[in-house]
């Protein structure tokens, strides 16, 4: 018995040892292999399905070999996840799926999907399959996020010029037409309305300079174009990179709606009601102290999280939001002066200097310093309108 003991840990132990051994090996594809680019189209219902998603498929039919390798994978549970979020510091990793995984989650979201087979040759193929393997490991796969400059899709760009760089030939698809990326993400935002207007309001005027071509590769669909015009150079001839472009799903028939309750509506008829209620305040002389306390201090919270988020993160896009000229952090400190039926003298200076903050907002926009959502004209109307109340009629 202790001899079958024995024998059984020896065994138990050359199994762990083997398994260890192959595990640690390289895996060699055959030369069937292929690489492919994974484009995703745009999500109808979350906001952060709204511009698509890319992907690099690995498969090999000898081997049994059929992977998407994902970089855009984040994990709720990682230690300080909303903290890190806030300041500016998410951590997104390297993942890795079945494909018909992949592509049923894709399926039941009513998502289209294409893939781009590359024309590689077999070592090629290869080095992009180890370069992935290794960047996949716990010790390598964690990335800092950042939407437009290194996300799942610009992480497709590197890899492929980091392994193939100097066979590719130079090509600038997206210079004929800039546009800002304020612009090219509202291209993708028509559905999302509040959406649109979120990321106006948080994002500042960096994400309204023209983006070069590179930068336009923040999008799954400019990723797509661009490997559609890529070519590699390889003994004297030239040829596409894509040698073949499947429709692995194909694009649903179900035109989404755009909602009818949009901010544009909601602050006119908003911005309707103050005007009228301070025409009201004009003609019976007597101030409406709850509205004023209600306009100040919502400017001033919303000034002063856009400030917080422009100082004190490292969210880049973030940075010069002149939408506090509007949202006026001050305004929360003033607002409970205006509770009091008769307020300060300095008051009126105050809101004085908030009418040449707004007039100035309307400068940046008609000089294009920064593009404010359509939204914020009706929310500039009835702030001046309150103010040149407060500033020569109160």
């Amino acid at each position: 018995m202790i001899i079958i003991g024995s024998m059984k840990k020896i065994i138990s132990l050359l199994l762990v040892l083997l398994s260890l051994s192959a595990f640690s090996q390289e895996i060699e594809l055959s030369n069937r292999a292929e690489i492919g680019i994974i484009t995703c189209g745009p999500g109808t219902n979350e906001l952060f399905t709204a511009f698509g998603h890319s992907a690099i498929r690995v498969k090999d039919p000898l081997q049994g070999i059929d992977i998407i390798y994902n970089y855009g994978t984040f994990d709720f549970n990682q230690p300080n996840f909303y903290g890190n979020f806030a300041k500016g510091n998410t951590l997104y990793f390297l993942g890795t799926s079945d494909t018909g995984r992949f592509i049923r989650a894709y399926n039941y979201e009513k998502r289209w999907i294409k893939e781009q087979v590359l024309d590689l040759q077999p070592e090629d193929v290869q080095k992009v399959f180890d370069f992935l393997q290794n960047n996949a490991l716990p010790k390598n796969r964690d990335y800092l996020y950042n939407y437009f400059f290194d996300n799942c899709s610009t992480r497709l760009y590197d890899l492929v010029n980091e392994i193939l760089g100097q066979k590719l030939a130079p090509i600038s698809p997206f210079l004929s037409d800039p546009l800002s990326h304020r612009e090219l993400m509202q291209l993708y935002l028509s559905n999302q309305p509040w959406g649109d207007f979120g990321i106006d309001l948080g994002l500042g005027s960096p994400i309204d300079r023209k983006a070069t071509s590179k930068e336009y590769l923040f999008l799954p669909e400019n990723i797509f174009i661009y490997f559609d015009n890529l070519k590699i150079e390889e003994n004297g001839i030239t040829r596409p990179i894509v040698k073949q472009t499947k429709v692995i799903l194909p694009e649903s028939k179900i035109i989404p709606k755009r909602p009818f309750f949009t901010p544009l509506l909601f602050f006119s008829v908003v911005g309707l009601l103050i005007i009228l209620l301070t025409l009201k305040n004009i003609n019976n002389r007597k101030r409406s102290k709850w509205l004023d306390f209600t306009l100040f201090f919502t400017t001033g919270i919303v000034g002063l999280i856009l400030l917080m988020i422009w100082l004190f993160t490292n969210h880049i896009s973030a940075k010069n939001n002149f939408n506090v000229l509007w949202a006026f952090a001050p305004n929360l400190f003033v607002s409970f002066f205006l509770l009091k039926t008769t307020f300060p003298k300095w008051i009126k200076k105050y809101n004085f200097l908030l009418l040449i903050l707004l007039i100035l907002v309307i400068v940046l926009w008609l000089l294009k310093v920064q593009v404010y959502s359509i939204a914020v004209l009706p929310i500039l109307l009835f702030l001046g309108f309150r103010y040149y109340y407060l500033c020569f009629k109160a």
